[in-house]
């Protein structure tokens, strides 16, 4: 995890004190503050180095599984949205690492639109369906967005992830409640 948000952090030639804040965070409440103090002596020198993240996240998609993937990869979006922009290398690299990780576009698609502001069409992504979705479709996309996102799929990681998946379970149902308005669906 370390080796993949410093690859992220380096993206875009800059890291910047927004992304060092927000992994600082991150470690404090996943780790502790003496685990985070040494976590970040790692980050710092994985950050001198050149990062084989191919090779990282095939080790990564043979030992977690898929829901745990998926929330390494909310929070490795969040990461690239910490400085308010998401750069186009980050951008390229967050797509090689969801293809490597086994994440498809449309999930990674979803992630990203839990983090963008104001747009129209952020409901449909999140739920992974086109605007022109029927009804029917718009509650399905709900049922199985629902079913992968869940917080107890990542249940055994712990309180902070759980909270963290939480959230974004949190997106999905504002997604559909949306649509529900905006559509008038029961």
């Amino acid at each position: 995890m370390v080796v993949l948000i410093a690859a992220l952090m380096k993206a875009d030639g800059t890291v910047t004190r927004s992304e060092l804040g927000n992994v600082k965070a991150f470690f404090t409440r996943q780790f502790g503050a003496v685990q985070t103090q040494q976590l970040l002596v790692v980050l710092r020198d994985v950050l001198k180095r050149d990062i084989p993240v191919h090779q990282v996240c095939l080790q990564i998609r043979q030992h977690m599984a898929h829901p745990v993937r998926l929330q390494l990869m909310h929070y490795l979006v969040g990461l690239a949205h910490a400085d308010g922009r998401v750069d186009r290398a980050e951008y390229d690299l967050l797509k090689r690492i969801a293809h490597d990780l086994g994440i498809n576009d449309k999930d990674l698609g979803s992630l990203s639109a839990m983090f963008r502001k104001s747009d129209p069409n952020t409901a449909y992504r999140i739920l992974e369906i086109p605007s022109t979705a029927t009804d029917d479709e718009v509650k399905k996309a709900y049922r199985r967005m629902a079913m992968k996102f869940h917080p107890d799929k990542v249940a055994q990681l712990g309180e902070d992830v759980q909270k963290a998946a939480s959230e974004k379970f949190k997106k999905v149902q504002e997604a559909y409640e949306t649509l529900q308005e905006q559509r008038g669906m029961n």
